[in-house]
């Protein structure tokens, strides 16, 4: 009864879901959309309140991001282990060729474990992707006032040119990690 919880959704259905998504923010009068804000909001409930940037009402303006980077959290957790495909990941031939090129050998996971491992952690390529590319996406997001998805969804829709030049940014900056930066990790 359940098995399309099991299989992947086509685009058709989950794209047209994640485009309702910003009507109905305007619809009920909040035009911020975005995962990275909701570290403000956590930071805003932990933090003393003698520090400006954190001291506003975070239950009233940021309740419900809270609420929607838990969905994420319990979506990716459900989705990934228990309505976990069975099937490999689908990776076109042409990626595999790419990717293979560029040193990745495995691909049996979500991840290629040629990187993404306990034991590559320790390592400095390791350290320089994890920290460094941690560091780099929390500052940026931060600097550029929002993360992928909030510029992505909300902001080009909402015709911000902010957004339009950040977008162009996400896309330059994977070109260039993935054909400059990146060969050189390995």
């Amino acid at each position: 009864m359940f098995d399309w919880l099991y299989q992947p959704w086509p685009w058709y259905v989950a794209g047209p879901l994640i485009g309702l998504f910003v009507p109905l923010l305007f619809i009920f009068g909040n035009k911020q959309f975005g995962i990275s804000s909701s570290l403000r909001h956590v930071c805003a409930a932990c933090a003393p309140s003698s520090i400006s940037y954190f001291n506003y009402d975070w239950k009233k303006e940021g309740m419900w991001h809270l609420l929607f980077a838990g969905g994420v959290v319990l979506g990716g957790f459900l989705g990934g282990w228990v309505f976990a495909n069975p099937e490999p990941i689908a990776i076109s031939g042409s990626t595999i060729s790419d990717l293979t090129a560029l040193g990745v050998q495995d691909f049996d996971g979500f991840l290629p474990d040629d990187l993404f491992n306990w034991d590559n952690l320790l390592t400095w390529q390791g350290l320089l992707i994890m920290l460094g590319g941690g560091f780099m996406v929390g500052f940026g997001a931060r600097y550029g006032g929002g993360c992928t998805s909030g510029h992505a969804i909300s902001g080009l829709s909402d015709l911000q040119l902010g957004s339009l030049i950040a977008v162009i940014g996400f896309f330059a900056g994977g070109l260039i990690v993935t054909h400059l930066i990146y060969p050189f990790l390995i």
